[in-house]
C-alpha cells in the first residue's frame, strides 16, 4: 500500500489557491501496542482552517510549513493492536489529511451503527453539529416563540443551528447566498423566513421586514457587514452567539465595521464567543441528543460531498466561495 498525505507548502495571500498545498507519497506506517491503522473515508473541510494558515497566534497553533493539514476524518480500522478496537470498526478523529493514519485507540470515536452515511459524524453529529448545539443552547439560550437569525444559514453549523431552534418552538430566519439555498431553508427544514444577502440590496430593511418582532438570539457564523444589518434589529436582552466569520478569514488587513458597543448597551445585549473545544467534557451529551433528534427524524444531515483524495485542497477553497450546501466533505474512495 502506498501512502499518500496533503502538506502546507505555502501560506495563503488572501483567498487560498492549490499553490498552497503540496501532495506527497510516502511510506505506510507501522503500528504499535495501543495504536491502529485506519484508512481514510471522508475528509472534513472547515473555515477554521484558514486561520491556522496563518503564522499569528491564534487559539489553536498555526499549521507550519510543511505540516500535514489536519482536520475530522471519519476512518475504517484497517489494522489494530488495540483491545478497544478490530478491523472493519468505522471510527471519527482529528487526524491528518492522508489515504492512512496511525492513531492511539484513546483518539478515536466509535460511530454509531446504522448512522448512515458516516460523514454524518463530520456533520450533524460531529463538530459542526456540536457547535451549533453547544453554541445555540448554552449562549444563545432560545425560549419558545423567540425570533433566532442565523447567518451562513446553508452550512453545516448554520443549518444545524435552524434546525434545533424549530425543534425549540422559536421562529427562524436564515441568511444565505443564494435563492437555490434559501429555498432549501424554507422547503427542507422549515424555516420561517430567509434573506438571500447577495441580492437583498438594503439588509437593515430586509431583517426588518423578516423580523418583525424584532431579533431575540442572532447566531454569528460570517461577521461583516451581514451581522452589521442585524445589531440595529435586536430586542433588549439579545443574546449574540459569535461562532465565525468567515467573510473576513482572507483579509490582509484588519476589518473596520460598525461598532457594536452602543447596541449591546442600549437593548442591555449580550454577545459572546466561544471554542468548540471547551466543551470536550460534555461532547457525550452532546452527540446523545443530537443522534437522538437524528434518528427520530427532527434533525437532517445534508452535505456537498466532493470526490478524490487529491481534490481536498479544492473542497476547501470552494469554502469561500460558498459551493457547499450543508457539510462539505471529500470522500476519499
Amino acid at each position: 500500500m502506498q501512502n499518500k498525505e496533503i502538506r502546507l507548502a505555502s501560506r495563503p495571500a488572501g483567498v487560498p489557491t492549490d499553490e498552497n498545498f503540496q501532495l506527497v507519497e510516502t511510506e505506510v506506517p507501522s503500528i504499535a501496542d495501543g495504536e491502529v491503522l485506519l484508512r481514510s473515508l471522508y475528509i472534513s473541510v472547515d473555515p477554521y482552517l484558514r486561520g491556522r494558515m496563518r503564522e499569528s497566534k491564534s487559539y489553536v497553533p498555526p499549521f507550519q510549513l510543511g505540516q500535514v493539514i489536519e482536520s475530522g476524518v471519519v476512518s475504517e480500522v484497517m489494522e489494530s493492536k488495540s483491545p478497544d478496537f478490530k478491523k472493519g470498526d468505522v471510527v471519527s478523529a482529528y487526524l491528518g489529511w492522508r489515504l492512512y493514519n496511525v492513531a492511539n485507540a484513546r483518539q478515536l470515536m466509535r460511530t454509531i451503527p446504522g448512522v448512515s452515511p458516516p460523514s454524518t459524524f463530520l456533520g450533524a453529529l460531529g463538530m459542526p453539529g456540536l457547535t451549533a448545539y453547544f453554541g445555540l443552547l448554552d449562549i444563545g439560550k432560545p425560549k419558545e416563540g423567540e425570533t433566532v437569525v442565523v447567518s451562513g444559514a446553508a452550512g453545516a453549523v448554520g443549518m444545524t443551528v435552524c434546525q434545533i431552534a424549530k425543534i425549540k418552538g422559536c421562529r427562524v430566519v436564515g441568511i444565505a447566498g443564494s435563492d437555490e439555498k434559501s429555498k432549501y431553508l424554507r422547503d427542507e427544514l422549515g424555516v420561517d423566513a430567509t434573506i438571500n444577502y447577495k441580492t437583498a440590496g438594503d439588509m437593515f430593511a430586509a431583517l426588518k421586514e423578516a423580523c418583525p418582532n424584532g431579533v431575540d438570539v442572532y447566531f454569528d457564523n460570517v461577521g461583516g457587514a451581514v451581522s452589521d444589518a442585524v445589531l440595529p434589529v435586536i430586542n433588549d436582552r439579545a443574546r449574540i452567539v459569535l461562532c465565525g466569520q468567515i467573510s473576513i478569514y482572507n483579509l490582509d488587513k484588519v476589518d473596520v465595521g460598525l461598532r457594536p458597543q452602543t447596541s449591546l448597551l442600549v437593548h442591555s445585549a449580550l454577545m459572546q464567543g466561544f471554542i468548540i473545544t471547551k466543551y470536550t467534557s460534555r461532547f457525550a451529551e452532546g452527540v446523545g441528543q443530537l443522534a437522538q433528534w437524528f434518528t427520530s427524524g427532527q434533525l437532517k444531515h445534508v452535505e456537498t460531498v466532493v470526490e478524490g483524495f487529491e481534490n481536498t485542497p479544492q473542497a476547501f477553497i470552494g469554502l469561500f466561495s460558498g459551493e457547499n450546501l450543508g457539510k462539505q466533505v471529500v470522500k476519499v474512495g
